[in-house]
Order: structure tokens, then sequence, then C-alpha cells
């Protein structure tokens, strides 16, 4: 029975594969690449290429205890992915294509072509061929056991944009953000949040009220809010349709993180940005400041208004104000009066 993968501390990994003779070689480079650096097993199930000049790869990635996270950018990948026996502690794969596509054919039973903006979850005990030349993908390795049985061991897809993904992916960045400064309690937390969060993709749905999926939730949430400021519907109601919860479980959400934020800081007040709407207000000051700043080609304080989403320019100047200490008006002369950054 092959052991189980499960560092305890968060592993790093980044390299570059091209084979242009031997496939073979190119895969077993990679896998020896893998051990050498992170000083444990290679994590993924066994790999055959196919022909020679098909393999050309570069990945990094980092380990969340048994769970693997990587940016996977393939110039030429074709291959199959071996099968594991049903008695050993298999692996779920989760790709999330970002560029091109990446083919898999299982058995000639299910094939299917995942294009960028979709993603493909699938259980790797079946044999699965392998197809992706100048694609780049997100790809999460976890174990089997721990996500649990996937409906009928199907070949899973979806949207990149799907609510589960959204959460998924925005857990994935925060892991990436924080993870050398994250304690042994957090690395295990961050675990089994990831697979909570996988699991509730490939089931189709999340429980966006559960307490420890409160950080991914709010996390989706701002980067939802960050892409769509200039959107005169953004609000609370419009954030938890695109996330597929409610009103209710949004706001629970900022305020679990905002309760343990404070725990974090000692006791710290909950400010604006710790609720739904101060935080979409409060990036829309930072954008219209940052407009204000620039001296050639400034809009003025009406332009600036009606870009970010206030409702008139007084709303606007009032707002900017209690924030910064000075109005629009003020703050903009003050930055034409400023010596020049030192070069």
């Amino acid at each position: 029975m092959t052991a189980v993968y499960k560092p305890e501390k968060a592993l790093e990994f980044a390299m570059h594969i091209s084979a242009p003779t031997t496939p073979e070689e190119g895969f077993d480079s990679f896998r020896r690449g893998w051990e050498a650096q992170t000083g444990a097993e290679y994590p993924a199930p066994s790999f055959t290429p196919g022909r020679a000049g098909e393999f050309e790869i570069s990945a990094r990635a980092v380990t969340v205890l048994d769970s693997v996270i990587a940016d996977v950018p393939s110039t030429s990948l074709l291959g199959t992915l071996r099968g594991v026996p049903l008695y050993e502690d298999n692996r779920v794969m989760v790709h999330v294509v970002r560029r091109n596509t990446w083919r898999f054919d299982r058995r000639g039973v299910d094939r299917l072509t995942v294009p960028a903006g979709r993603f493909l979850v699938h259980r790797s005990g079946p044999p699965v061929h392998e197809t992706a030349r100048d694609t780049a993908a997100k790809v999460l390795i976890l174990p089997a056991s721990a996500v649990g049985p996937l409906r009928g061991d199907r070949l899973i897809t979806g949207a990149a944009d799907a609510p589960e993904m959204r959460m998924l992916l925005a857990h994935v960045r925060m892991i990436d953000e924080t993870l050398a400064e994250l304690t042994p309690a957090g690395l295990h937390a961050a675990r089994n949040t990831l697979i909570e969060l996988v699991g509730g993709v490939a089931a189709g749905r999340s429980d966006g009220s559960e307490p420890r999926l409160a950080a991914a939730l709010v996390r989706a949430v701002k980067d939802l809010v960050d892409h769509r400021l200039t959107d005169p519907d953004l609000s609370p109601a419009m954030l938890a349709r695109a996330l597929n919860i409610s009103v209710r479980t949004l706001h629970r959400a900022f305020a679990t993180a905002a309760a343990d934020h404070a725990n974090i800081r000692g006791g710290a007040g909950v400010g604006r940005a710790d609720t739904v709407a101060g935080y979409i207000r409060d990036r829309r000051l930072e954008q219209a400041r940052s407009a204000l700043r620039t001296p050639a080609g400034r809009p003025s304080v009406a332009e600036v208004a009606a870009r970010w989403q206030f409702a008139d320019s007084s709303h606007f100047i009032r707002a900017f104000k209690s924030r910064y200490g000075r109005t629009p008006a003020a703050y903009a002369r003050d930055c034409d009066h400023a010596e020049p950054p030192e070069e």
C-alpha cells in the first residue's frame, strides 16, 4: 500500500523540464527534482509520457500538509496518468484551466476538453490520457479519502466563476499569500478548509454558513468587489447572488472574519471595511484618491464621483473628507505641491 503523503510543514517546488528526446527521462527528472527540492515523495499518481518531443512543462507548487497547490504552464504535455488500485490512498485532481485547453480521455469512456475558464475534478483511480499544449492551469492534488467520494467517480466539470470555485480559488490565493507565516495550527486549518471547499466544488454546492469557510467567502467577496467597483448595481444582494448564498450569510461571514481578525489584533474594534458596504465604499474611495493624484489629465471631482458610483459630488466630498481628512480638491492641490519622489 502506498504511504500517505503528509509532510508536517509547508514545502515549495519550482522547476522547468524540456525533454526533446526521451519523454520518460523528462518526467523522471521532474519527479526527482520534486523529491530533491522538497525532501518528500512525489505526490501525484504515476505518469507515462507520450511520444518524443511531447513533454515540456513548468511548475511552481506548495504543499499544505497532504495537499498540493500548483501553477502549471505546459508547453507540451502528452501522456497517461496511471490508475491507482482502489485499496490505495488515491488522489483527487482539480484542474482550473487559464489558457488554451487541457484534454482528458479516460479509457475511451469519458472524453472531455476543458477550455480556459473551466475546471475539471476527477479521481486518480482509472487511467486518464492527458493532452495539453501551450496550456496554463491551477492544479490541486488532494487525498481522495479526505475529499470523499465523487459523483460516480465521473469527470466533473464546470465554470471557473461558479460560486463554489470562486470560494476555493479565493482560499488558494490566501494560502499562497500567507503560507510562509502560517503556524502548524494555521497550516492544518488551511488544509481542512481546502478539503472542504474542493468537496463543495465536486458536489456543486458549498455551505457558506460554515464558520471555518468565512475567511474564504470574505476573500471571494472582496475579489468580486474589486472587479466590479464601477458597476452601479454592486451591492451585498448582488454579491450574495453571485456566490449563491443569502445576504444574511454574507453579512455573517464578514462579521465572523472581522471578529477573528480583532482577536488576532488583540481586541481592536470593527471598522467600516469589516462590513460589506464599508469595504465597497473604502475601495471606491481608494480608487478615487488614486485618480486625484495624477496631475496630467486629472478628472474633475464630479467625474471621479460619477465613475466610482457615489450618489453625487456632495456625497463623495463628505465621504472623502471623512476618510482622508481633506476634501478631494484640497487633496489634489496638495499632490500638485508635493515634491516629486527621489529616483
